[in-house]
């Protein structure tokens, strides 16, 4: 099973991005991200990892991301 992108990416602003070199970006960096946790989800499991508490893992991962700073 494959995560597909967002049909949209929200803006800071509230609209959506409509730069088309932005969305490949978006895209390419989406489907990359995507794989690496695949494979460190099936890695983690197949070692004998829960499969919940991995997933609680990878979110908690996520969720304590920093923000980058972003010139105005």
């Amino acid at each position: 099973m494959s995560a597909a992108p967002p049909a949209s990416w929200p803006g800071r602003d509230g609209q959506p991005i409509s730069c088309r070199e932005k969305l490949k970006m978006l895209a390419e960096n989406h489907a990359e991200a995507a794989q690496v946790l695949r494979d460190t989800f099936e890695d983690a499991v197949l070692m004998g990892v829960d499969e919940a508490a991995m997933r609680r893992l990878l979110a908690e991962l996520v969720a304590s991301l920093e923000t980058p700073r972003v010139k105005a």
